[in-house]
């Protein structure tokens, strides 16, 4: 059987569900690839009382582990929600057509978390995710940006997920290059910096988006949220983290 596992967002988030499920499995992966962990493997696997595999982009879609769990029980523990990814929903259609058993087990996720910003999560537009970019290579994708220009349409509030191994400094970067090459006129605008959200080193922030660069220790894992059309009551709650 194929367990797959959120984790929620701290090192102790991981469900009582989910924790007596991990105690029984014969083998344990960790998905390393879409966040920067706030917390290390050897903690996480203290905390458990196992031993975890780490596992890379590669060996999620494989799908080798949907082969292992013909045989044994087997979880893939992700941080966050376990199908706030896409990537993993090939886990369940790979089960799913070679009829094994699988069991999601669900927890809270960034998208859950930036509600502590006072931000109205049912205005929320689509959600986009900002890679890390690559110059050397000529690898600089600003789509992204146009999933912005499409909630800007609608005054939906903007959710930007910024990949792993991207620093704060250089997303604010990509982020003023994206937005002039969209033609999207983010100066003098209120921009939402959200660090850690749901660990101990929780934090917002509610800026000009000039005043962002001062922002030099902000740590990972953190999101970006271009504010939409605001109620007053989101207004008050945002000004209260200036």
């Amino acid at each position: 059987m194929l367990y797959l596992i959120g984790l929620g967002l701290n090192a102790y988030g991981i469900s009582k569900e989910g924790l007596d499920v991990v105690k029984k499995c014969k083998r344990i992966y960790l998905e390393n690839y879409t966040v920067d962990f706030p917390y290390s493997i050897n903690e996480l696997s203290d905390i458990i009382g196992k031993k975890i595999i780490s596992a890379d982009r590669e060996k999620v879609e494989s799908l080798e582990m949907v082969d292992e769990a013909e045989k044994m029980e087997v979880a893939l523990l992700i941080y966050g929600s376990p199908l706030t990814a896409t990537t993993h929903i090939s886990l369940i259609q790979e089960a799913k057509a070679l009829k094994i058993k699988y069991k999601v087990i669900y927890n809270a996720s960034i998208i859950d978390a930036v509600a502590e910003t006072g931000l109205q999560l049912y205005k929320f537009g689509k959600i986009a995710s900002m890679p890390k970019w690559n110059p050397k290579e000529n690898f600089t994708p600003d789509s992204f940006m146009e999933i912005v220009q499409q909630n800007i349409s609608i005054n939906a509030h903007n959710l930007i997920l910024c990949d792993i191994g991207l620093d704060f400094q250089d997303a604010i970067s990509q982020l003023k290059k994206s937005s002039e090459n969209c033609k999207i006129e983010l100066k003098g605008k209120k921009i939402v910096v959200c660090q850690a959200l749901g660990t101990r080193r929780s934090k917002i922030f509610y800026k000009n988006f000039e005043e962002l660069g001062g922002l030099e220790d902000i740590q990972k894992p953190f999101s970006i949220i271009i504010p939409g059309k605001l109620h007053f009551l989101e207004k008050e709650m945002l000004e209260s983290y200036e």
